[in-house]
């Protein structure tokens, strides 16, 4: 199977409501990254130092050596920057999700403690925060569980949470497949959780945001400062809660770092947004496994009665065959085409059988107009219509015309035949007896070129209104 994996679709247009708590309009969650004591270092075991997220200009690694100045910015985080920041949160009752790195968190005894005495969350950031995507599967595999076994170790439960930053392609099917994870969120792709069906089972997704990380202060572009910083919380949290009131509540994660907004003129930025917001009501503020157990309660996982990217040729052919009228071969050569989940609404799955049609030759093209019966014809009153054109000739009231009805539409069928060799074809479902009749009288005086095209457009919309009575 020719298939694309990337989800290009999401929720579409029509997002659903999230019906956070209180009828909020906007959740506001803010994460902090614990990796202090976890990064790359050859005290680690690590083949060099670190050089990521520092403000060191041009920092890069070095290989077989410790690093002073990165190794005491880690510091800086858990000795000044933590602290600053737990003051602030616990002072302004504000619940915080820890990304924990599990070695990270085995070298932090004091700050675990003031965490845990907070009643934050602390979720899975990992066994160390080190690159993954080099990282052959079985070796990742090994370290999620040995995460899971530190962080068991450290704070007394199992993270029920997981997200790696540094991740590969395969970090997030790995994590689900370990197991008993309430949400992962090794993604960036959307402003609301999602569920992910991964290797047959559902898998809550809740994205993360680096657009709103403090990791922008030291990767370009980024902040200059902490007004900057302010500015830009601040307008993603207008656009948002805007978007709620008028119906579309949505989710905003912050992602926070000990050594990065710890830092004191940086910290102002985030201590101006955190009293803005306190200025709202309708504003939830709730950790991640908060938001992980809503949307579990209130929009469970719901299997899809057909996932048409991920069908087999045969059921594909066998159910989407007869949207283009006796023309299963259309359906057959956009199984071979590359599908996506994209393609699996009505309007995605349209799109790759229209194109079959569009790429036909125009005797293909000819020979479907040619499958389509007779409007109030010999084939209807016989009761040989496809239950589709069966439905449909039945919407418009075409199954119980008067006799005087009757008699045009057989006189407008012969000369229309005649003149263009094919039935005449029209979205009966977008009309009535009147407007079908009308546009029957005014299409037949066209040229065969100007018909042929318009017969074509039919056929298309009628595919679609067909597939958008059985997929979403």
């Amino acid at each position: 199977m020719n298939r694309y994996p990337r989800d290009m679709h999401g929720y579409g247009p029509n997002p659903p409501n999230a019906n956070w708590p209180g009828g909020a309009h906007v959740a506001v969650q803010f994460v902090l990254n614990y990796e202090e004591g976890g990064e790359n270092n050859i005290l680690h075991g690590d083949a060099a130092s670190e050089a990521f997220l520092v403000d060191v200009l041009g920092a890069a690694p070095w290989p077989g050596q410790r690093h002073a100045n990165v190794e005491s910015m880690y510091e800086y985080g858990s000795r000044a920057g933590f602290w600053r920041l737990h003051r602030l949160f616990t002072e302004t009752k504000i619940p915080v999700t820890i990304y924990g790195v599990a070695t990270a968190l085995m070298r932090a005894p004091a700050q675990l403690a003031a965490m845990q005495d907070a009643g934050w969350e602390i979720a899975s950031h990992g066994l160390k925060w080190v690159q993954h995507k080099d990282m052959p599967p079985e070796e990742e595999r090994a370290q999620i569980a040995e995460a899971v076994r530190l962080h068991t170790i450290a704070t007394g439960s199992r993270p029920l949470g997981w997200y790696t930053g540094r991740s590969s392609l395969n970090t997030v099917d790995l994590v689900a497949d370990y197991g008993g994870f309430a949400y992962i969120s090794d993604t960036y792709d959307d402003d609301l959780p999602y569920w992910k069906l991964i290797h047959g089972r559902p898998q809550l997704i809740i994205p993360y945001s680096l657009s709103t990380n403090d990791m922008r202060f030291v990767t370009g572009p980024g902040f200059d400062n902490g007004e900057e910083y302010f500015t830009f919380l601040k307008d993603t949290f207008d656009c948002l809660y805007a978007e709620g009131q008028a119906g579309s509540p949505k989710m905003m994660s912050l992602g926070l770092h000990c050594r990065l907004v710890g830092q004191p003129g940086r910290f102002q930025g985030l201590k101006k947004f955190v009293e803005y917001i306190k200025g709202f009501d309708k504003v939830w503020i709730p950790t991640r496994l908060d938001i992980a157990r809503h949307w579990a309660e209130h929009h469970p996982y719901s299997a899809p009665d057909a996932i048409p990217s991920e069908m087999e040729r045969e059921d594909f052919v066998t159910r989407y065959g007869s949207i283009f009228e006796h023309s299963h071969w259309i359906a057959d050569r956009a199984w071979e085409t590359e599908l996506s989940p994209a393609n699996d609404t009505a309007i995605g799955l349209h799109f790759a059988l229209r194109n079959q049609f569009r790429m036909a030759t125009p005797e293909e093209r000819l020979a479907v107009l040619r499958a389509h019966p007779d409007l109030a014809g010999k084939l209807a009153a016989a009761k040989r219509l496809t239950a589709d054109s069966t439905a449909e000739q039945a919407s418009a009231g075409l199954d119980a015309l008067t006799d005087a009805e009757r008699e045009r539409f057989t006189a407008l069928n012969t000369a229309y035949v005649e003149k263009f060799g094919f039935p005449f074809i029209i979205a009966v479902r977008d009309n009535t007896k009147a407007t079908i009749l009308g546009a029957f009288e005014k299409r037949i005086n066209n040229s065969a070129e100007e018909e042929f095209a318009t017969a074509c457009a039919q056929v298309e919309r009628i595919a679609l209104l067909r597939l958008e009575a059985i997929l979403p």
